[in-house]
């Protein structure tokens, strides 16, 4: 019972980290956030932010590690069940996106780490490239433009920017609409 009872109160303390670091960041970069700032947010005491983490970063690490490793069950749990997926694959990301939209808003803002939006789009197009160029869109091109290293950095950087645009505009759109929209761009 106390061994529950504390993974609950370390997994609730660390979510009020997590969120207090979100909060803070929507008004300012990491760099200028304060430890004393998260905990005081967070109302609890340094002693126990340090119990949890080393410094904001590594906090900011976390919440990223988690956001990651979401995106990729997601898209695993898709390829296993359907092979013909890539716009079903985008969708599912950009539905976490809606789910998570505090925290996701934050991270690919411009307050987020590049290195970070740049891993989870590197990640949805991994998955998306893994599967047969014929199953991928009706439109799509030839599997030698879809690994075509030029491609891919543009589609990155480019979905990036459409799912900033995205979630600055308050998510108007549906996360089937955003799979669309991406994929007519990405996958002509």
């Amino acid at each position: 019972m106390k061994e529950m009872r504390q993974n609950r109160k370390t997994r609730y303390t660390r979510m009020v980290l997590q969120d207090s670091l979100i909060e803070l960041m929507k008004q300012k970069p990491i760099s200028k956030i304060t430890i004393k700032e998260i905990c005081e947010t967070a109302d609890i005491n340094r002693t126990t932010f340090y119990d949890h983490f080393t410094d904001q970063y590594e906090l900011l690490r976390t919440i990223e590690d988690q956001t990651l490793s979401y995106a990729k069950e997601r898209l695993q749990r898709l390829l296993e069940t359907d092979k013909n997926a890539a716009q079903k694959i985008i969708e599912s990301i950009f539905e976490y996106f809606v789910e998570n939209s505090n925290h996701i808003q934050v991270l690919m803002s411009e307050q987020g780490d590049v290195a970070f939006q740049k891993k989870l789009l590197k990640l949805i197009y991994e998955y998306c490239r893994s599967i047969p160029a014929d199953a991928k869109l009706k439109d799509t091109k030839s599997a030698d433009v879809i690994n075509d290293e030029y491609f891919f950095v543009f589609a990155v950087n480019g979905s990036v920017g459409i799912i900033q645009h995205w979630l600055k505009t308050g998510l108007q759109k549906s996360a089937k609409e955003m799979a669309e929209i991406l994929c007519s761009i990405v996958f002509i």
